[in-house]
Parts: C-alpha cells; structure tokens; sequence
C-alpha cells in the first residue's frame, strides 16, 4: 500500500511513565506474517485488565505509536494492557488490510498475527478476553476496521481515525493481494451499497451470526490522502452489519471539539465523528476513546463482549457467550521511563476560489463547506449533510 500518512511529530517530554515499552520476542502460536510484538503493561496492574491493541500508521512503527499518543499515560491512570504491533511491509510499513488471508477469520495475514498478540497477552497477564479493544489512525485506523470485521468473537469495539470500509482494498477479483495499492479506495472512488459493503464484512467470517462489536469512526472533511468519501460508506457498511438505520438518532456539534460533529446510530452502537475542515494529520481524541470503550471503568458493569445490542436490549441476536481466559500469576515488576507528548502540524487548508469549479472528486458543498459548488467535470453528489463530492456522471 503506497500511502503516507504524513504526521508532523513533535516529541517533548512530559511525566514519566510507570513502566516501559516491552518488545516480545517469544514465538507465537500463528503469527505467520511476523508482525512485531511490542507492549506496555503498567506496573500497578488490576486483575484482569482490559487490553487496548494500536497498531501505527504507514512509515509508522510501535514506537512512534507509543510516542504519538496519551495511551500508555492513560493505562497508567485506568490499569489495561496496550498492544502495539509493528507491521512486517519493510517498504513502507503500512498494514495488509487487503489480502485473502488477512480480510478472513483465522485465514492468516497482518490480522492473525495481531490477534495472537491479544491471545498470549490474556495467557500471559491473565487480561479479560471481554474487554480487547482496538483502535489507530489511517493505516492503524484500516488494520481496525479490519479486526473488527474478521475478528468480531475477540473485539468488543474498535475506533478508526482516518481509514477506510472493510474491504475498500479488496481487489475486485477477490484474489487478496498482499500490499495491493488501490488509488479508487483511497480518493474514495469505491462506492457501494450498504448491503454490499455488509457482505464483504459477513463474508470475512461465514456462518457467523453472533454478537458485533461497537464502531466508532473519526474523518476530516479536509482529508487530502484518504478520502472523506470513505468515512461515508464506512457508516454504510457498519450500520447495514449491525442492523441500524442509514439515518442518525442524534446529531451533536462541536463534540468533542470545534466543528466536530458527533452522529450517534441506534443506540449508540455506531458513533461517527466528522471534523469540518480536519485534513489527513487528524487529532486522535484519546479521551473520548477511553469514554467509548469504557477503560475508564472499574467494576462488574464495564461494558465488555457479549453485552448490549445496537438498537438496545440485553443482547444480539446469537451467541453472546464471553470468550475464555486464562489467568497468570505473574507479575513482574517494570523499570521507570520517561514518555513524550506528540504535537501534530495541522497544515492551513485554503479553500480554492468560489468562482472557480471544483475537479473531479474534489468537494463540492457541505455544511460549513466554502469552495466552488460547480463541478468542471461529473456531478455534484451530496453523501451526508457535511460533504459533497464531484464524481463522474453515470449517464
């Protein structure tokens, strides 16, 4: 996949941490891709921590996302476990959210390296199996929506910043290609229905008919390498799998920050953030994660796999039994380090001329939107109420 996320990273120091970044070297039970292993694990640990999985971004590596983000700052405050894995791609470093292996349930691949993780660390720490959640940002944002598709029986939910539908890098031929770059996905020329986008993501898993995990997505309306056209048919996909209305039950503004605009889909299931005029270097919102996914909560009632359903109720429709785990007693101590901050260069967008007409896939209209609303070339298509986009004309 021949994408860069382009992060501007500042690194100040701030507190210390608690403890360090773990690289674990211990063979896997399937990890056919060698993803790498790193992981941190706060000192004052609780039983059967939650566990967090952030896997970085293309030209990213574990220790970029653990320097790139108040994850590991807020384990030390909340008690779980993060997971970063690092990808295998030497050429760039971006994940295989495109292949056969990887898009299919215990097929192989990016996913079931990253999902071993998950299970040696519940081995291991004698984490909660209930509690995994995963979440990253373009590439990482991609590799999410990607567990949360082929994995749905280990991820109780999942936050995507800046990515793409499940199965958007697909090749069309269903051959699965490691590393396939498809331009269409990423200037959000693949448009499906919402029935089909739901077909790739049961297909991941045939015969599946259990519990799904909760979705929260994040995109800037301004996004100049991943298109905000995807964040539109990452809604699409995720509330036709989940059995919600295409039509949100709340809209909030300015959450949680300024020209954020917060769509909640049934009962909360699907959450989908749109940040007016946020280009690609997106500002990951680890607070409001940590709220989503409940790390912040201590007790019997966190929410966890299994419970809850998307339109409400005490469940979804079949099995809803936790998965397993299995306890440990270790509970090596860890050296104090210190940890940094990140900054992220938000580059200045200047809207192009209201006179002039847009190109084609450019915006063209929106809430908010200033640019021209004329397309040079194919049609004007609304998607939601915050964006519109020149495509070509069908006709």
């Amino acid at each position: 996949m021949k994408m860069k996320m382009k992060l501007a990273i500042l690194l100040t120091p701030t507190a210390a941490l608690a403890a360090t970044l773990e690289h674990i070297t211990e063979p896997l039970a399937s990890n056919p891709r060698n993803v790498s292993f790193y992981i941190y694990v706060p000192d004052n640990l609780p039983p059967a921590p939650p566990i967090l999985v952030n896997p970085h971004w293309c030209h990213g590596s574990p220790q970029a996302a653990f320097a790139g983000s108040q994850f590991a700052n807020l384990a030390d405050r909340y008690g779980y476990i993060v997971i970063y894995p690092g990808s295998p791609n030497a050429a760039d470093q971006c994940w295989d959210v495109s292949s056969k292996e990887t898009l299919t349930h215990e097929g192989g691949g990016d996913s079931l390296g990253i999902v071993s993780m998950v299970k040696w660390t519940i081995n291991r720490y004698g984490a909660d199996a209930g509690r995994v959640f995963v979440t990253g940002v373009s590439s990482g944002a991609m590799m999410s929506q990607v567990l949360l598709g082929a994995y749905p029986d280990v991820f109780a939910a999942g936050a995507s910043f800046a990515g793409v539908p499940f199965g958007c890098y697909e090749p069309e031929n269903s051959e699965g290609k490691y590393g396939y770059w498809h331009d269409g996905c990423a200037r959000g020329q693949v448009i499906k229905s919402a029935e089909e986008w739901g077909n790739r993501v049961r297909a991941a898993y045939p015969g599946y008919d259990g519990w799904r995990p909760k979705v929260a997505l994040f995109h800037g309306t301004a996004d100049e390498v991943v298109s905000y056209v995807n964040h539109g048919e990452a809604v699409k996909e995720w509330t036709n799998v989940l059995g919600l209305g295409d039509q949100p039950t709340q809209v909030v503004s300015n959450t949680p920050l300024s020209g954020w605009t917060k769509s909640v889909y049934g009962n909360g299931w699907l959450q989908a953030w749109s940040a007016q005029g946020v280009p690609h270097d997106i500002k990951v919102q680890e607070n409001t994660v940590v709220e989503f996914f409940q790390l912040d909560c201590d007790g019997a009632d966190c929410f966890r796999w299994g419970q809850g359903s998307p339109g409400g109720g005490n469940g979804q429709p079949g099995s809803t039994t936790v998965p397993s785990t299995r306890t440990s007693t270790s509970t090596s101590a860890r050296p104090t380090t210190t940890t940094f901050t990140t900054v992220v260069s938000t580059p200045v967008v200047t809207p192009p001329p209201a006179t002039s007409a847009q190109t084609l896939w450019g915006q063209c209209g929106g809430s908010g939107y200033v640019g021209p609303t004329v397309c040079a070339e194919g049609l004007c298509t609304t998607y939601n109420p915050w964006y519109a986009q020149c495509i070509p004309r069908t006709w």
